[in-house]
């Protein structure tokens, strides 16, 4: 069953919306703004996302450049506006499709269909024997799924991303918290650097994959 995350403040559409989609089988999480769309979405893991444009506390552009930071799930937005520059902007913050309200709710379905199933024949990204689907989140190690948390996941995609490359616990801090407008010192990372290595290293305690280069940071080594 796949999960459906809609981040509507209309809350009439919200439920009509919600409502139709569970009666064609979707699972069905819902938001009316910013903020509790993104925990939802950052709790849950959605394979799609129906978003609107302007919501009470942000908007869907900026809803979409913090899905990007960590996911490549499809998002399809929707607007009260149906203007040219309305659906560049849309698409360039990261969204997959558009469309401007009043909208088809056959044509809607379609194109989730066609997203879904477009997503599900996308590879995952491999590394040293790890896969990581971003549209779900999901880490493997051959066919074990390694369970993690936001932060734990939010790290290893930035390691992994800038394999070979020293990455510093400044840049590690402004990745993975800063950009949720949270304060924390540089020891949150040299914790959850402990801990994601007793997820994923044979040897925590001789770590092969996430090392230590005293005074620089942290590398993703290749082998």
């Amino acid at each position: 069953m796949n999960k459906l995350l809609i981040v509507e403040d209309d809350r009439d559409l919200l439920e009509g919306l919600a409502f139709s989609m569970e009666s064609e089988g979707y699972q069905v999480i819902c938001a009316s703004t910013m903020e509790e769309g993104l925990k939802k979405f950052r709790e849950s893991c959605p394979d799609f996302i129906i978003l609107d444009c302007n919501l009470p506390d942000g908007t869907g552009y900026g809803f979409c450049r913090e899905v990007r930071k960590t996911s490549q799930v499809p998002v399809l937005m929707l607007t009260a506006r149906d203007t040219e520059m309305d659906e560049i902007q849309a698409l360039e913050t990261g969204a997959d499709d558009y469309m401007s309200k009043p909208f088809s709710l056959a044509v809607l379905k379609t194109r989730i269909k066609k997203q879904l199933k477009r997503k599900d024949a996308e590879f995952i990204r491999f590394s040293n024997g790890f896969y990581i689907d971003r549209s779900t989140c999901r880490v493997l190690r051959g066919d074990r799924e390694i369970s993690l948390s936001t932060v734990e996941y939010r790290l290893l995609t930035y390691l992994i991303d800038n394999k070979g490359r020293v990455v510093s616990k400044e840049q590690i801090l402004a990745h993975v918290w800063d950009s949720e407008g949270r304060f924390v010192d540089e020891n949150a990372v040299s914790v959850n650097i402990r801990r994601l290595r007793q997820k994923i290293e044979d040897d925590p305690d001789e770590p092969v994959f996430i090392r230590n280069i005293r005074g620089m940071g942290y590398i993703w080594k290749e082998i």
